[in-house]
């Protein structure tokens, strides 16, 4: 049976930046804005996948994302990129901060640079999107950034201290920049999800332990899909949420 989708009327027209929306969560959340008559932008390096979503919300009847490739780890392609995209689209509305890595790496190995290129993926560009966007935020008055953490520092996950450390920082940068944008009407707010059944989640990490660990963990039965994230961003995104702000929402099926 298809998902009953809630609908909030506030999304529709509004303008929308997601970060590594080719693929996982971030195609939910492509497909879940554009659901509700956003106008949708996102980036990505899986060009053939990003171009793939285009494609099939397109041949849906739904009007097509904006797609453009870039690496987040470079940020004046970044910055331009954000700029070429309000020059198309308009000023943006909506921000969420998806794009991340969770490539597993252990203490007594990592080095430097990999410790830098990790952060450079899951911690540096939300600082940087934010930056860029905030300006016309303010100056229209108001906006709502969503920037999306992890369970895995909250259930002490290991085997990836670099990207547990830069999900727990996520939280720290939301509540700081609630604090400062909140008088100009600009929400922030984190979305830290469980372990989200991902066509890459399943091919690298799922076996019959880990379909036993969910079991064991979670309080609700079943596998959480991308879609139950998308479903929690579109309420935090919409003016429903007009009075949430600084705070960190747990989507995880009561995991932690």
């Amino acid at each position: 049976m298809e998902r009953p989708w809630a609908s909030y009327p506030s999304l529709a027209g509004k303008r929308v930046f997601i970060t590594g929306g080719a693929s996982g969560i971030g195609a939910a959340l492509v497909e879940a804005f554009t659901r509700q008559h956003a106008s949708v932008a996102f980036v990505d390096i899986a060009r053939d996948e990003a171009e793939a979503l285009c494609a099939r919300l397109r041949n849906t009847g739904q009007p097509a994302p904006l797609f453009r490739y870039c690496d987040l780890t470079a940020l004046d392609s970044l910055t331009a990129t954000i700029n070429e995209i309000v020059a198309q689209i308009g000023d943006i509305d909506v921000l969420v901060n998806n794009a991340a890595n969770d490539q597993r790496h252990q203490l007594e190995t990592l080095k430097p640079a990999q410790w830098d290129q990790l952060n450079a993926i899951n911690q540096r560009p939300m600082f940087f999107t934010c930056q860029a966007v905030v300006p016309a935020m303010r100056r229209r008055g108001g906006g709502a950034i969503i920037n999306m953490g992890s369970i895995s520092w909250h259930i002490k996950s290991g085997g990836y201290p670099a990207y547990a450390a830069a999900k727990a920082a996520v939280c720290g940068l939301t509540r700081a920049l609630a604090r400062d944008l909140g008088r100009d009407g600009i929400r922030v707010n984190t979305v830290s999800p469980g372990w989200v059944m991902t066509a890459r989640q399943q091919a690298l990490w799922l076996d019959a332990a880990g379909e036993e660990e969910i079991r064991r963990n979670q309080c609700l039965p079943g596998q959480l899909m991308p879609a139950d994230v998308a479903a929690l961003v579109m309420f935090l995104a919409a003016d429903d949420s007009a009075m949430c702000t600084a705070q960190e929402f747990i989507v995880d099926g009561g995991w932690s």
